[in-house]
């Protein structure tokens, strides 16, 4: 997967009539023909013979090098022909719904993401008797039961959980540790260390504000979910405008316009102002574990440290991952799984074969591509409990340098990791509306409401209009 990519796909959140609707999604379909022609090279597997068709939605060189090794890996064993397509994450959406209009839908589709899971169910694109045939051959008493509810609709599994990433708060343990800071484990401690850091060409925080960008949609979920600010209450109504969203609104509008840089901040100028030695504390995913560490060239840290001991900031660097506000109601930490899921155009059969050789032979070498952002959610087999568990913490991580990560980073940072996903909690999944947070992804209201609030904007206004927004796209659902 790419680290936070924004999907910029906008689904459509206002009924249009059949002809326009028809109209759009031809055009759409043209470029997507071109797009999976120059993916695949001109030739299919299905026009090659018997076979199926693979999406991933990962676009990134070597690991999908490494996935195609795995793919073939499988036809050795199978006999089953596949045409593996990768799929930029800020494509899929687009991709899919008009592969769908074309009939010329992909059999199996991996690393999924909960929100294009949901979109993927609600425009009833998947084979969800398939998925289940597949589950139940891997015995779901060998998967998460945290990741198992996020990719259920009711008791239908949607996809097979895969993995997970976990979002965390990064800080210099070694700064915390000279001022006397408690770990910014709680809003109040993490503005009481902002507060105290910031100094000179040191930030105390650098967090996500761009607007229309899932980035800063993520970072500010986690942020919320541990006030108990919810997209929706149980009863299913939006409360992005209540007291406790609030609360997380003015809290991360503070903590920005106090204690931050200038300018909206994005995925890639958070990670560069902490690696450089300029922020106290930053929010971001597991997958800045292994460049942290330096196995990364281009993504390498460069705090004045650093040029003596590239491996300076891991060794000096705690991790949270779950902030605490006033009306919090225990751990919520923020996470991703993504999956496999079979579509409803599929070839059922070689597609199962397929998901279940995804989860037994072909499972390490596939948390293996990034094991510092592919947390495995299947912790072993039947006969073997712990298998891919163990086979996990042993795998090394990074891309142009390979380590462990446990040869840079403290135990504690390491169970941090392993231990979330049973504390995984994400907006709209617990109240039955994930269909909801899938639709928002092209609006991205909340990431606009969080550049408001960081912009200078009365967080009152700001979350009335996010929250009215997202009344909108939720009343286009119903």
């Amino acid at each position: 997967m790419t680290t936070h990519s924004s999907t910029t796909a906008r689904p459509p959140h206002r009924r249009r009539s059949h002809r326009v609707r028809r109209a759009l999604v031809a055009l759409v379909a043209a470029s997507v023909v071109a797009v999976l022609a120059a993916c695949s090279g001109g030739s299919t597997a299905r026009n090659a013979g018997p076979g199926i068709t693979v999406w991933i939605v990962e676009d990134l060189p070597d690991r999908v090098k490494a996935t195609q090794a795995i793919v073939d890996d499988f036809t050795k064993a199978s006999g089953i022909p596949v045409e593996l397509v990768p799929v930029a994450e800020d494509q899929f959406n687009q991709l899919l719904i008009s592969s769908a209009a074309a009939g010329d839908l992909p059999d199996v589709v991996g690393g999924v993401p909960l929100a294009q899971v949901r979109s993927m169910s609600a425009n009833e694109l998947i084979d969800t008797a398939a998925v289940g045939r597949a589950l139940q051959a891997l015995d779901p008493s060998t998967f998460s039961d945290r990741a198992l509810s996020l990719t259920r609709d009711g008791q239908t599994p949607l996809a097979v959980p895969s993995e997970t990433w976990m979002q965390l708060l990064f800080y210099r343990a070694d700064l915390f540790a000279q001022a006397g800071l408690a770990p910014p484990t709680s809003y109040d401690t993490v503005m009481a260390a902002a507060k105290a850091l910031d100094k000179g060409d040191m930030a105390g925080f650098v967090g996500a504000t761009a607007p229309g960008d899932a980035f800063t949609e993520q970072t500010f979920e986690q942020v919320a979910l541990g006030n108990n600010c919810q997209l929706v209450q149980q009863d299913g109504k939006v409360g992005l405008d209540d007291k406790a969203c609030l609360e997380a609104f003015t809290f991360y509008g503070d903590l920005i316009d106090k204690y931050s840089v200038p300018g909206a901040q994005d995925v890639d100028t958070t990670r560069a102002a902490y690696f450089a030695g300029r922020a106290a504390m930053f929010i971001w995913s597991t997958f800045a574990l292994d460049e942290m560490a330096g196995l990364r060239n281009d993504a390498k840290p460069n705090c004045p440290q650093c040029t003596k001991d590239p491996t300076f900031l891991a060794k000096n660097t705690g991790v949270v991952n779950s902030i605490s506000g006033p009306s919090g109601k225990g751990p919520a930490a923020f996470g991703e799984v993504t999956s496999w899921t079979i579509t409803a155009q599929s070839a059922a059969d070689p597609s199962t074969k397929f998901v279940e050789y995804m989860f037994g032979d072909g499972y390490v070498p596939w948390i293996g591509i990034a094991p510092e952002g592919k947390l495995p959610v299947r912790q072993g087999t039947p006969d073997e409990p712990k298998k891919f568990a163990d086979a996990w913490a042993t795998l090394p991580a990074g891309v142009d340098t390979k380590a462990p990560l446990s040869k840079f980073y403290k135990p504690e940072v390491l169970q941090a990791l392993t231990g979330s996903t049973e504390q995984l909690s994400r907006w709209a999944f617990d109240q039955g509306q994930g269909n909801l947070l899938g639709a928002l992804q092209g609006e991205q209201p909340v990431a606009t409401a969080v550049n408001e609030v960081t912009s200078g904007t009365d967080p009152d206004k700001a979350a009335k209009d996010a929250a009215d927004t997202v009344r909108a796209i939720q009343e286009s659902l119903s």
